[in-house]
């Protein structure tokens, strides 16, 4: 999960980029493990305030709204991030000013890494059926019918749907015709009408179930592998979002998609994916339509793509309006490079909301369902859209799950999932009402209470014996981990020591931090010998996880600019339109460092540029460095 955070930063201001404008997959460890969480940072879940189906957010929120949020929001403390490795002095600066000052580029298993640069069509070996057809299928409609089928498929065809005449009606013509609009306008759904005697095809929206339906089987030659992989590239959007959209408009289940790991939203992040058994032509076809997404890269092989098989994360950082001066940005990179920095799970494990992931999961494993929905679905400070801060007000009220379900506008969303599982179940089954809720979405709650206990424990080892391996530290040989003597301790370095998140499939430190471990649990009510609960899904095996990480093939400069608005990283899609790389003024009156660097999978992006600047980098503290915005 080395990641490109979902979670922002700093304030979110609007952007407009050169791709048309417009939060994830954790199984949960059956044995202990080296943690290799599958996102690439953000917590697996969606936004608990998603936007109802068929609208498109710019995925900003007013300033005033967000800061008032965040004045309840966690800080790193709250989390157990407390640390520094190194003692270089720090310096401001302002994180994801713009979601363009991220770039994720995902590094394969072959150790390369991706890039959108080709939206081409692959050739094959032999002509295919299908392709062959589909030229034919184009000259069937006409440039007008083409024009309306067009808008109907961004959704700017009032009537909601276009009705075409056949001449000279056949079975065959009609065939041609259906086939012609699925192919250039994937997405819709066609059917035959009769009226007035003149048969018609009907071009319409494919909606609820229907949409979701297996798609009609189409030729596949035997010589062409089953899977179709290719490069997304995406803009201010999450992996999850994404692929709800590649399968709305082709017509398949989300599940038919693969990829080895999630990427978060306020970032420009390229990834592998993989379908089953869709066309290169019918991937391409989408880019005319496609908002703040693109693919291309493609080919195909016999193999989906699996979480986890990636290497790492490519990673493109600007941090903007630095105070520090060169030699202070050189003592905190060298250090970086050469030392590291603490592998903290980073803020967005947490949520940002006033009522923290952790605390819900803590509830999820002492077996209190009341304190889960309470947590959930209660009224909480800061300011939320007005649909949900009545939804929480009517369940407060009430306690109704129908009545308050009926303040939501989209259902999709966390509370919507849980109201409609109370109303369903009732009350007195809360247990079987939460499961309504996505598997990847509950288990982010417990995975954020490990989280909670592990940062806390790394503080507390690094308090009391700071940078170097000592009697009691756990290393792993091979998957399992070992106690270290005295002795051996002297031929480890830091780099080697790895600290447990709790299970019941786990060994602890065997100076007095393992002890803390069952004393931070017993406080919160749990039995660190009974890791196991009652339903399977959320009993906690544990894992092991380094705590001092070194980032690969860092480098970095200072640059100069004039406009705070422009765009100081050249992006894939920039160099595919041939747009012109950045140009810095060397007497610009701001300064941003523009870092790269490169993190194996479960390690987060913003721990390591919270190392540099020596700042908190919490939605909330970073909002409060970035007033400007309000005034």
């Amino acid at each position: 999960m080395a990641e490109s955070e979902d979670r922002p930063v700093p304030v979110q201001v609007g952007e407009k980029r050169t791709c048309p404008e417009d939060e994830a997959e954790e199984a949960p460890p059956k044995k202990a493990k080296v943690e290799n969480d599958h996102k690439n940072g953000a917590p697996p879940c969606q936004d608990e305030d998603e936007e109802p189906e068929g609208e498109v957010s710019d995925g900003e929120e007013d300033g005033e709204t967000f800061a008032d949020m965040m004045k309840h929001g966690l800080t790193e403390v709250d989390v157990g991030i407390l640390k520094y490795v190194s003692d270089h002095e720090g310096f401001s600066g302002i994180l994801k000013e713009r979601y363009s000052d991220f770039v994720v580029n995902e590094i394969n298993k072959q150790g390369q890494i991706v890039h959108l640069d080709d939206l081409s069509i692959p050739a094959e070996l032999e002509a295919v059926p299908e392709a062959e057809e589909q030229s034919k299928e184009c000259d069937v409609l006409t440039e007008e019918q083409k024009k309306q089928l067009g808008e109907l498929q961004l959704f700017k065809n009032k009537e909601g749907n276009v009705s075409i005449e056949v001449i000279d009606d056949t079975k065959e013509k009609r065939t041609v015709i259906h086939k012609a609009i699925k192919i250039q306008f994937p997405g819709l759904e066609t059917k035959t009408e009769e009226k007035e005697g003149c048969k018609f095809i009907v071009a319409y929206h494919a909606a609820g179930k229907k949409a979701l339906a297996a798609p009609r089987k189409h030729f596949w030659p035997k010589n062409r592998g089953s899977f179709c992989h290719f490069v997304l590239y995406k803009e201010n959007k999450d992996t999850m979002d994404a692929i709800n959209v590649l399968s709305k408009f082709l017509r398949l289940r989300p599940n038919m998609f693969s990829y080895m790991g999630t990427k978060d939203k306020r970032a420009i992040t390229v990834q592998e994916i993989a379908v089953h058994k869709i066309t290169a032509e019918r991937l391409a076809h989408l880019n005319k339509c496609l908002r703040n997404l693109k693919v291309g890269n493609f080919c195909y092989k016999n193999h989906p793509l699996k979480l986890g098989e990636l290497q790492g994360n490519r990673f493109t950082v600007v941090i903007r309006n630095i105070s520090g001066t060169d030699e202070q940005v050189h003592q905190a990179l060298t250090s970086l490079k050469e030392t590291g920095f603490i592998n903290y799970y980073g803020m967005q494990r947490f949520g940002t909301t006033a009522v923290p992931t952790h605390q819900v999961g803590r509830a999820i494993l002492k077996n209190d369902w009341n304190e889960v929905v309470d947590l959930i679905l209660k009224p909480r400070p800061g300011a939320e859209k007005e649909f949900m801060a009545r939804c929480r007000e009517e369940w407060a009220n009430s306690r109704d799950p129908d009545a308050a379900l009926k303040k939501l506008p989209n259902k999709r969303c966390v509370e919507g999932q849980l109201l409609r599982g109370l109303s369903m179940y009732g009350k007195k089954n809360i247990v079987t009402a939460f499961g309504l809720i996505p598997r990847n979405n509950r288990l982010m709650y417990i995975h954020s209470y490990q989280s909670m206990v592990w940062n806390t424990m790394v503080s507390r080892r690094i308090e009391a014996f700071g940078l170097k391996a000592v009697e009691g530290d756990l290393v792993l040989r091979e998957t399992a981990a070992h106690v270290l003597s005295a002795e051996e301790a002297e031929n480890h370095s830091i780099h080697d020591v790895v600290m447990p998140l709790p299970g019941f499939d786990v060994i602890y430190p065997s100076h007095h931090i393992g002890k803390g471990y069952r004393e931070l649990l017993s406080a919160d009510g749990l039995n660190i010998d009974n890791m196991r609960h009652k339903v399977k899904d959320y009993s906690l095996a544990g894992a092991y996880r380094r705590i001092i990480l070194k980032p690969s093939d860092v480098s970095w400069d200072v640059i100069h600019y004039d406009d705070p608005r422009i765009s100081l990283v050249h992006t894939d899609f920039e160099k595919l339109e041939n747009k012109p790389a950045p140009v810095f003024n060397k007497e610009g009156k701001y300064r941003a460092l523009r870092m790269e660097f490169s993190l194996p999978p479960s390690t987060y992006a913003t721990m390591a540029i919270r190392e540099v600047l020596k700042l908190d980098t919490s939605i909330k503290k970073q909002t409060e460095l970035n007033t400007a915005w309000f005034n």
